[in-house]
């Protein structure tokens, strides 16, 4: 009698999940699968094959993969490795507060091709991944200016505060908020474009727009005090390290692949206006998918007609946690890190550190979500390139999420003698 058990199967996105086996005639080679539909109906699916121990059994902690989406033993690979049935797709969670991604597995008694469905699997079993526990409130925000979702965990609090930035993709952006609420943050989700009755297209960065959203997180009296965290990917990690260097509210910051420098739109705070480092579109390149190269997109930090726009990152009051993926393909983060933190060691600062992961990509997520390789993109006529290689990418995300949150628990939770 074959068995698949996967535990816990209901668990969060950023849980592990552990797959076995059992009731397998001894050394049989079987395939699992995975699948699942998003929230747009998108397929998404994974297999790998795997052989029997001589007891019939198979666990996914132990057993390597001999082929498929991935090889070699990877408890996670057939979650990991989730690939869009239709090329360019990026997986989103949108409502992250009342339904989970469901995620069939099956098991094949062979090394199977088809697609799901095709063929009657010899047993499956469906895992719920859910983007935020049971307990932890989302209020909508729409005050003054500030648009967004925050995010709060069950309790009285005082809460470490946090303020989440997404990129280009605009909008409002919310399972990385909802997933670290889960762990005792509460985090505003905060959208700056393309969102309610904010700018349709991004051509400004004004500050006093995320200096008002950190001033309303401090004032909820669930937040702790004195200083909040930003966490921060893509474009918004170059203004996530812009608040870090102008805004006094602000007590430690993630920039993952970001820059150290203005490009693209002015960034404007009271009376400065930093303009941005001229872009150099003849460097854009296409790879063989037909994807756009942007990683010699963007002019040099280091040249000296530069200058006025390079970030003083010196001016930070808290520390900052560079998370690069050195297989970027959208942005030359680990060059733009590295000047960050020579910049400080110039001003006799040591409150920089980066975490450099190969094999990474640009969008470096929670765990367990699928990479992201290249998608379509808002306002461009072709998908973008972000790179990064599945096993690296996918070890990057493990341990990354990890980081982050002992850097902000580090740097934001008061301790017991200071209360």
């Amino acid at each position: 009698m074959f068995q698949l058990t996967a535990t816990p199967a209901s668990a969060l996105a950023d849980e592990p999940v552990h797959i076995r086996v059992t009731g397998l005639p001894p050394l049989q080679t079987v395939t699992l699968m995975a699948s699942m539909k998003d929230e747009k109906g998108n397929l998404y699916q994974s297999r790998a094959f795997y052989r029997a121990s001589k007891a019939g059994e198979l666990d996914l902690k132990q057993a390597p993969a001999l082929g498929g989406h991935y090889v070699g033993v990877h408890p996670m690979g057939l979650f990991w490795s989730l690939k869009p049935e239709k090329a360019f797709e990026r997986q989103i969670k949108k409502d992250v507060m009342n339904s989970p991604f469901w995620i069939t597995l099956e098991l094949y008694d062979s090394v199977y091709l088809q697609k799901s469905g095709e063929v009657q699997p010899r047993a499956s079993q469906v895992v719920q991944r859910w983007f935020s526990s049971p307990q932890t409130q989302r209020v909508q925000v729409q005050e003054g200016r500030v648009r967004g979702a925050l995010f709060l965990p069950p309790g009285a609090g005082p809460f470490p505060g946090l303020i989440d930035l997404f990129g280009g993709i605009g909008g409002l952006v919310e399972y990385r908020a909802s997933l670290l609420a889960a762990h005792g943050f509460a985090v505003l989700a905060l959208a700056y474009f393309a969102y309610a009755d904010l700018p349709k297209q991004l051509q400004e960065v004004d500050l006093e727009y995320f200096e008002e959203a950190a001033n309303l997180l401090l004032a909820h009296p669930k937040i702790q005090k004195p200083g909040i965290g930003v966490i921060s990917v893509s474009k918004g990690a170059e203004i996530g390290l812009a608040m870090a260097c102008y805004l006094k509210e602000v007590a430690a910051t993630v920039c993952i692949n970001g820059c150290n420098a203005i490009f693209e739109f002015p960034l404007k705070y009271r009376d400065l206006v930093i303009t941005p480092i001229p872009s150099l579109p003849e460097r854009m390149e296409f790879n063989i998918m037909g994807a756009l190269c942007l990683r010699h997109y963007k002019g040099n930090p280091r040249d000296a007609l530069n200058q006025h726009s390079v970030l003083p990152i010196e001016k930070a009051q808290g520390p900052i946690l560079f998370i690069i993926g050195e297989g970027d393909e959208c942005f030359n983060s680990r060059e733009y890190a590295e000047q960050a933190l020579d910049q400080l060691r110039r001003h006799g600062r040591s409150s920089g550190r980066m975490l450099l992961y190969p094999g990474a990509g640009h969008l470096i997520e929670p765990p367990y979500l699928p990479l992201c390789y290249a998608s379509w993109s808002r306002g461009l006529f072709c998908p973008l390139l972000w790179g990064g290689d599945p096993v690296g990418h996918a070890a990057a995300q493990e341990h990354a999420w990890g980081e982050i949150q002992k850097f902000f628990r580090q740097h934001l939770v008061q301790s017991r003698s200071t209360l």
